[in-house]
């Protein structure tokens, strides 16, 4: 296990084809896999114990290296139906331990090779515990994986890519992963034996703006009757309301909201006011509050991972989520007409929202799961039923 380490300009450990280069001058040396090559980005952990392959094809990952807390990566393999989106925006991944064979009945490829054909940069052998200590300290930090088989790496030049690398506080990344062009979505959820069903989309229209939607979000639309159209997330609010949509779903999402809002407020705002029902999540719950006046913020370190207890307080409910962002709603300023509906039981951070005079509500977690519990699914019949009494 190579663990971190101040800056050597000496050459790395002997075997090692990998690291991880911080701004801040930590060094973490292993095993490189995947795409060869470097990859700038902002160095979060996860900690979730499956569903590595959607976490990876997660846009919400855009501009970011993520950390896997949990050891053994790869055991499940790789298939064409575990994918949230079909390019990964992830910048790369790490590893406690060598990349686990495969053992799953579902697996068509290794997962290292799946990474090679995806783009992205892996490092493995690497003391994770470490790693996520010194973010849990320290927060998320600007850096650049990089994998060389040769073992020749160019520190000082990697650390100044590493400090160079703007961060993820004011970029808006949304634009860079959301659809060229309106879709319709009709795939339902998978079952084993049966893959992805078919639904009857005649009981609600929803249009769902793309700022990195996932598509198991799409799956759980089409679950409660819907016929789903997807549009990018730059598409104006006349041209939403020209869909005549029973309910307006809003995304999650890469990057920072309050950049991604300079377009996407107003478009909100008046969505808002036609007074449909709309549900909104992640990115789109953080976009939702700060149409309606709120603020956001940057977290120390971010929640990502499938274990992370929510309370519902309008139930009194206690549901174990799944969770990926950066950014927080802020307690301060939250306009009198949203009512907090959820916090986090971690750290006590704003879950849920609820606009106490239109049919308007969003989570900061993931209802849709994959991976994670699926504790939160009620939500999008919570959705149905409001959009029923519209």
């Amino acid at each position: 296990m190579m663990s971190a380490a101040k800056p050597n300009f000496h050459g790395p450990p002997s075997g090692a084809t990998g690291v991880l280069v911080l701004a801040d001058g930590s060094l973490f040396y292993g095993t490189g896999f995947g795409r060869i090559g470097n990859a700038p980005g902002e160095v979060c952990f996860n900690t979730t114990m499956t569903g590595y392959q959607e976490v990876l094809t997660d846009p919400s990952y855009a501009g970011q290296i993520i950390t896997f807390t949990f050891p053994h990566i790869g055991n499940v393999g790789t298939n064409p139906e575990d994918i949230e989106a079909m390019t990964p925006a992830a910048r790369g991944f790490i590893l406690r331990e060598p990349v686990t064979d495969p053992s799953n009945f579902r697996s068509t490829q290794h997962l290292s090779l799946w990474a090679k054909e995806k783009e992205l940069v892996g490092l493995a052998g690497v003391d994770t515990r470490s790693l996520t200590r010194h973010i849990r300290l320290k927060g998320a930090p600007n850096g650049v994986i990089s994998h060389a088989p040769d073992g020749k790496f160019d520190i000082p030049s990697l650390m100044a890519e590493a400090k160079a690398w703007p961060g993820l506080l004011g970029m808006d990344l949304a634009r860079d992963v959301t659809c060229k062009e309106n879709f319709e979505w009709t795939d339902g959820l998978w079952q084993l034996g049966a893959g992805f069903g078919k639904t009857d989309p005649s009981r609600f229209h929803v249009v769902a703006i793309d700022y990195g939607i996932k598509q198991n979000i799409l799956r759980c639309l089409t679950s409660i009757g819907a016929r789903v159209t997807v549009v990018s997330c730059l598409t104006p609010a006349e041209d939403i309301l020209a869909l005549e949509p029973n309910g307006i779903f809003l995304s999650n999402g890469p990057g920072d909201p309050a950049a991604t809002g300079e377009y996407a407020i107003p478009i909100l705002q008046d969505l808002i006011a036609c007074g449909k029902p709309i549900f909104g999540i992640c990115l789109g719950h953080q976009l939702l509050a700060l149409a309606l006046g709120a603020t956001t913020s940057k977290m120390h370190q971010g929640h990502r991972g499938a274990n992370h207890p929510v309370k519902d307080f309008e139930t009194n409910k206690v549901e174990i989520t799944s969770m990926n962002h950066g950014f927080t709603v802020d307690d301060e300023g939250l306009p009198d007409n949203l009512a907090i509906t959820h916090r986090s039981l971690f750290d006590g951070t704003i879950a849920g929202l609820r606009v106490k005079d239109r049919p308007v509500f969003s989570v900061q977690y993931h209802p849709e799961a994959s991976p994670g519990p699926q504790d939160s699914h009620y939500l999008f019949h919570r959705f149905a039923k409001i959009m029923e009494e519209a």
